[in-house]
Parts: C-alpha cells; structure tokens; sequence
C-alpha cells in the first residue's frame, strides 16, 4: 500500500526531500563530471596534435573524473533499479521465494555497502596521513577519493530503503521506485 500525499508523515516527506535531493545532485555531478571528462580529453589531444605535448595533469583529471562519476553514479542506478541482475534462478521461483530472495539481496547488499563505507574512510584516513599529492596537479590524493565512501554510504542506504519497501509492500521491489514488474514491463518494450 503507497503512500497518498495526505497519509506522508513529517519523516517521510522529510525522508523524501532528501532522497530527491540526493539524486539531483548525483545525476548533476554525472552530467558535469562527464562533460568535463570529454573537455579534458579532447583538450588533451588537440595539445597533443598542435602543440606537440599531452597536458601534464590531464590523466590526473580524468582519473578524479572518473572516481566521481562512478561513485555519484552506484547511487543513482541503485535508486532507479539500473544494476545489472542475474535473475535467471530468481525467474524461475515462485513469487513468495523472490520475494524472500530479494528481502535477502536488498539487506546483505547494503551491509555489505555499508561496511565498504566505513573501510573506505579508513583507506582516506591512512592516504591523508601519508601527504600524498598528485605530481602534476598539486593536490592531496585523500581529496579525490571522498566520493568512494559517500557513494557506497549513499547506495548502501539506497538498499536499505528497497529492503525496508519489499517488506512493506506486497510486490516485488527492484529499488524503493520500480516494482519488478513494471521492471519486466519496461525490458519488453524495449
């Protein structure tokens, strides 16, 4: 049973003003990390071609790039039900078993996210003691790998939230937005 506007709660609304924040600033940070990735690159080779010479920090850009956009994107596809699934075995189950097996996913997916977040704080706690910094860039290394834990602590919550709605709703549920049918109906049409 969905929640109307007028059966929401205080924390629920609460609860989905975050959530709805969270995922525009994922898909923004996606958006811009991508553009600046393709920038960084063609600027790279148009130095390369004309001037005869890579741009020095240009591969320490797109390696930060690419950490972001990664670790901004696990989020968002937990959020929409976009993580590859092998459901061949869950297929073939009857409903009551996939419900259970996707109660089981959902809660052992985001502890084990949870807990990759608390060791990838620790991982950025040992490099901030180090001092390492990019050569060419100047800068802390520690700095572009605050994505890693706050993407896995965003996603790990992501599961905990699709394991709190598949036991309270009687369907199947992929993330707390796409039902598993509607799921199916989608891979259909396409």
């Amino acid at each position: 049973m969905s929640d109307t506007p007028l059966q929401k709660t205080g924390l629920t609304w609460l609860i989905d003003g975050i959530d709805k924040g969270i995922a525009a600033l994922e898909r923004a940070i996606m958006a811009i990390g991508v553009i600046l990735m393709a920038v960084n690159t063609i600027a790279n080779v148009i130095s390369r071609f004309v001037f005869n010479h890579s741009i020095i920090f240009a591969e320490e850009l797109n390696s930060i790039f690419i950490l972001l956009v990664t670790f901004a994107g696990i989020g968002y596809a937990a959020r929409h039900g976009r993580h590859i699934r092998m459901s061949a075995i869950s297929d073939a189950l009857p409903q009551r078993a996939r419900k259970l097996l996707m109660l089981l996913i959902s809660a052992v997916t985001a502890v084990l996210l949870l807990v990759l977040a608390w060791y990838a704080v620790q991982y950025i706690m040992s490099m901030y003691s180090k001092g390492r910094v990019y050569p060419a860039l100047g800068i802390p290394v520690y700095i572009s790998y605050l994505w890693v834990p706050i993407g896995l602590f965003v996603t790990g919550i992501q599961y905990a939230l699709t394991f709190i709605k598949n036991l309270q709703e009687r369907e199947i549920y992929l993330s707390t937005d796409l039902c598993e049918a509607d799921a199916q109906e989608l891979e259909l049409e396409l």
